[in-house]
């Protein structure tokens, strides 16, 4: 009996010890998170204490909505978790992705990406950086891309085909299909030398697929980049799922980088005009490793597919919904001479305006690019931030702020024909910075002649109904990238 006493006493006592070191340990972060200068923050109060309702969010594809009602509700800098906080004015995100690259990238680029290779996406090395910008910037830049030209009109030639052949057989052409195929035929033609030949085959193949979802399953690495090999012996969904795409995009860049070799084994003067020269000439001779060169082939499959074929999907869906819009653009472009190329499109200032338009209301990477506070800490909208804190400003919301663009969810291209220097400054279509898009010029050029060859061969094209087509499928779901919600852009003669 007195045995059994002497327990439970000795229970009780250790009972209320372990009670009291969970009341301190609770106290204890309870005093820690409100003295972080984070805390000063303002933002919904659980965004102190938890990441759980802003990952929901990202993993619906709505984190750029989400963060965008926070800026509505509590003003131009919010926290939106623990550690991360957004700011919405053009200075505070100046200050983020200065020119100095004090603000490095964060982790999540690495665990968003879906090969493991080290890549100019995912590096937060400056040094690593700055020197793959010298080796992958110097055909993009704009005096260089000039001899793509010839190949990118062969290109959309073939896609209007394709897309007339279609409207022929089924009363509608799905654009997000055929901008999705020309892109990607773009890339593969200019990178290595040879198209992927997805226009030719004319429907989704298992590589369209694996970029098509790339933006979504890479949300899942993100956020849970320590389950992904654990994939290897529980095989679960959405986690199996992302293994796998990491797995196909490895061996797409490995077959690119095979068939590239073979070109310049067969035709080395074909092989010496493409955006990869330089960096195979980097590899041969022992100054580029050939994981880096992996990479730099990745970066180019993935980076220069998705966001152009977003932006003309969204731009034909916008003109071709709005009669005015449409043929003003088409009264313009049928001032063009027969044989055009685009140093003539560049000389039209509104075609100009609708692509401006369509980035800004569109922008395919809408929300924020998250970077690291540098030691010492920053200063952002008033408040000073603890070095490691995640901070980003969201394309998103840049261009929808009404003191800037007035009436922000208007699609309206004349907005540009006279803009304001704070318009020029707020737009972040292409990032900011030294991290700014490398394929910007390629791209504009890409838009320019896609749109032009549109309108002119469809000049009365509208928005179809068939298939259930209605404006809600084209709501975005906002990943890294945007992806239409409906999967489909279906438009008719």
């Amino acid at each position: 009996m007195e045995s059994t006493t002497r327990i439970s006493d000795v229970l009780r006592a250790n009972t209320g010890l372990l009670a009291a070191v969970v009341l301190y340990t609770i106290g204890f972060l309870i005093f820690t998170t409100l003295r972080k200068p984070i805390s000063k923050v303002p933002g919904p109060w659980y965004s102190r204490w938890t990441s759980v309702v802003v990952t929901y969010h990202w993993l619906k594809g709505n984190k750029a909505y989400y963060v965008h009602d926070l800026h509505a509700t509590y003003g131009p800098i919010v926290r939106v978790s623990p550690n991360e906080v957004s700011v919405s004015t053009v200075e505070g995100v100046k200050t983020i992705y200065n020119s100095r690259e004090t603000f490095v990238k964060s982790r999540f680029y690495q665990d968003v990406t879906v090969s493991d290779n080290e890549t100019i996406f995912s590096t937060s090395d400056i040094a690593f950086n700055r020197r793959h910008r010298r080796l992958l910037g110097s055909p993009m830049m704009e005096a260089n891309i000039k001899s793509f030209e010839p190949t990118v009109v062969s290109l959309v030639n073939l896609t209007m085909k394709r897309i007339d052949q279609e409207m022929d057989e089924r009363g509608a052409a799905d654009l997000l299909k055929w901008w999705t195929f020309l892109s990607t035929d773009v890339i593969g033609e200019l990178t290595f030398g040879e198209s992927f030949r997805t226009l030719q085959q004319g429907k989704p193949s298992m590589y369209t697929n694996d970029l098509k979802n790339v933006a979504q399953l890479g949300g899942v690495r993100a956020t849970f980049p320590t389950l992904i090999p654990l994939t290897k012996i529980l095989p679960i969904g959405s986690f199996e799922r992302a293994r796998q795409a990491s797995r196909n995009i490895d061996t797409y860049i490995s077959d690119s980088l095979s068939r590239y070799q073979r070109l310049i084994d067969s035709d080395p003067s074909r092989a010496a005009h493409t955006l990869f020269t330089k960096m195979n000439k980097a590899k041969d001779d022992d100054k580029l490793p050939f994981n880096e060169l992996c990479g730099a082939a990745q970066t180019y499959i993935i980076a220069g597919t998705d966001t152009t074929a977003i932006t003309m999907t969204y731009l034909t869906w916008a003109v071709c919904r709005r009669p005015s819009i449409q043929a003003k653009l088409v009264e313009e472009l049928r001032t063009l001479p027969v044989h055009f190329a685009d140093v003539h499109l560049r000389e039209l200032p509104y075609l100009q305006c609708v692509i401006e338009e369509t980035l800004r209301l569109y922008a395919a990477v809408p929300g924020g690019l998250p970077r690291i506070v540098p030691p010492g800490g920053a200063e952002l909208v008033g408040h000073h931030l603890a070095q490691g804190t995640v901070v980003s400003g969201q394309a998103y919301t840049l261009h929808r702020d009404s003191t800037i663009f007035p009436r922000p969810l208007e699609f309206d291209p004349a907005r540009w024909e006279n803009p304001t220097k704070e318009m020029k400054d707020a737009f972040s279509a292409f990032g900011r910075g030294p991290r700014a898009c490398l394929g910007l010029n390629l791209g504009w050029m890409e838009l320019r002649i896609a749109t032009a060859k549109f309108f002119l061969s469809f000049p009365d094209a509208t928005v179809s109904e068939k298939k259930g087509m209605t404006d809600e499928n084209m709501h975005a779901k906002m990943f890294f990238l945007v992806k239409p919600s409906g999967g489909q852009c279906l438009v008719e003669r």
